[in-house]
Parts: C-alpha cells; structure tokens; sequence
C-alpha cells in the first residue's frame, strides 16, 4: 500500500506519523502558537527528527464553530510558511489541510506534496479536479456542513454504513476525473458526539471495505478530554491509547499533534505484529 508523494513512493504497509502545524490563532489545542519564523522551523525540524513523514499546515480553524476565515487570509498566513519550511528543509512531505482548491493549487505549485481535505471537495466545486490535475494525493474526510455548522448535524442512521456510503460517493467522483491515491478519514469529532466518535474507533476496521488507506486524527480532541473530565492540554495520554487502538484497527496514518509518541504507538504495535 504505497502514495506517490513528489515521486518519491510512501510505503504505508508501516504506518506513517503526520505532525499537525497549526498556523491559526484559534485552534483548539494550539492556536496562536507560532510567533515568528524561527518558532515554526523549530516546530517542525523537532517533528521532523522525532520521525514525522509529513507535516500537516493548516490555517483554517475547523474546531466546531470555528469563524470564517477570507481565502486571501488563508493564503497570506500559509504560502509563506510552505515555502519557508521548504526553504530550511526541502525534503519535506507537506500536506495543505485546506477545503478551497485554490490555496491547495497555490501551495502544491511551491512545493508542498499533498492535499488534506475536511469536505472531500465538498465545500469547493473545483477542489477535485485541481487535485486530479496537480496529480497529488488526496486525503478526503467525513464531515457534515462546515465546522460552523457541524456539530447541529449529528443524526446518522447508521453511522458506519453512512460514512461508508459517503466515501463511496466520494471515491467515484475522484476515480472519474482521474485521482490515484486517496486516503480516507472518518472525520472524528466532525459533526459526530463523543458516543459516535467512540463507535467509529470500535468499529474502524470494517472501513478496510473501501480499500484505502486510513488516517486518524483523534490528538487531544474532546473525545478523549471530555470523557477524563480534563483538558486538551492534557490529553496526551489519552491520545496515545486511543492511537494504539486506530493503529490495531488498521489506521495507516496517525495525524497528532505529539509526534514521538506517536512514533512511538507505531514501534510497540508492530513489535507485536513483526
């Protein structure tokens, strides 16, 4: 199970760890966190080193009720940093966590290797023909409205069978226009309750149906803290235990906000499956 990521093929047969660079000043668990260039370099150089494959940027907050964000800001607070990451460290694999096919188009041409979606195209019309033009891989997640909207958009008659059929839909609609590897994300914590998010993770197997790769983004979310009655802040460990179990469940991709300890789930899991 291989993506072809700027021609250099990715084996996913060992899951890979994606490390989340948030450039948002209102993210859920690290919003604002990054003042000036340095901050971002040593961000990610640290990522890098604790053995991330891919650097995930983003900035547009999808928390639940998130405020919208202008496509231009979007562009003014990402373009800069994909080209200054890859500046300072130009084999970097790095996945633009954006739903509008033009910020996607800009920061592939400068560089960057891959698309992570929230809407699957859902949100922007040209989104999956820009992707199937730039010949990137794509990652489609499982959401509902939008990250304002969401969270009023929880009733499912089956949501396993529901997901399921969405990624169908999905998958037919990017197959067309051409659009090789795609990795699919239940979406945790979009439009779903903390019971629901509990149910997909129970079930994350039977997503093998679909035949892609799996990525699971459950780092500090409040599935994890609002169970412990805690805080994001203290959700690592939570997120490793949930981590370990995505990862016996088949998730390929771990997308986290701790990479060593990610790192880490990956080397203990398959010590136990050599």
């Amino acid at each position: 199970m291989t993506i072809n990521c700027k021609g250099n093929l990715i084996d996913l047969s060992t899951p890979k760890v994606m490390g989340i660079l948030n450039l948002t000043p209102d993210s859920f668990y690290d919003g604002g966190k990054y003042k000036n260039e340095k901050d971002i370099l040593t961000n990610v150089e640290g990522m890098l080193n604790e053995g991330a494959t891919f650097i995930d940027a983003g900035a547009y907050s999808s928390r639940p009720n998130a405020d919208d964000v202008s496509q231009d800001e979007e562009i003014s607070r990402i373009l800069p940093v994909v080209q200054l990451i890859l500046k300072y460290f130009p084999d970097t694999l790095i996945s633009i966590d954006t739903f509008r096919s033009d910020v996607a188009k800009q920061c592939i041409n400068a560089g960057a290797a891959l698309i992570n979606d929230i809407s699957a195209g859902k949100l922007d019309d040209y989104m999956l023909q820009t992707v199937a033009n730039l010949k990137v891989p794509y990652i489609m997640m499982h959401m509902r409205g939008t990250p304002k909207t969401m969270q009023q958009q929880t009733n499912y008659n089956n949501i396993i069978k529901d997901i399921t059929y969405y990624f169908s839909e999905r998958l037919a609609a990017a197959k067309a226009l051409g659009i090789i590897d795609v990795i699919i994300d239940p979406g945790f914590g979009f439009a779903k309750t903390t019971e629901q998010n509990f149910e997909i993770l129970n079930a994350l197997e039977l997503f093998k149906i679909i035949d892609k790769p799996l990525l699971a983004g459950v780092s500090r979310k409040s599935m994890i803290y609002k169970t412990l009655n805690s805080t994001a802040s203290e959700a690592l460990n939570g997120t490793s235990v949930l981590n370990t179990i995505a990862l016996q469940k088949g998730a390929k991709i771990l997308r986290v906000h701790d990479v060593k300890e990610a790192v880490e789930c990956v080397k203990l899991i398959k010590a136990l499956h050599p």
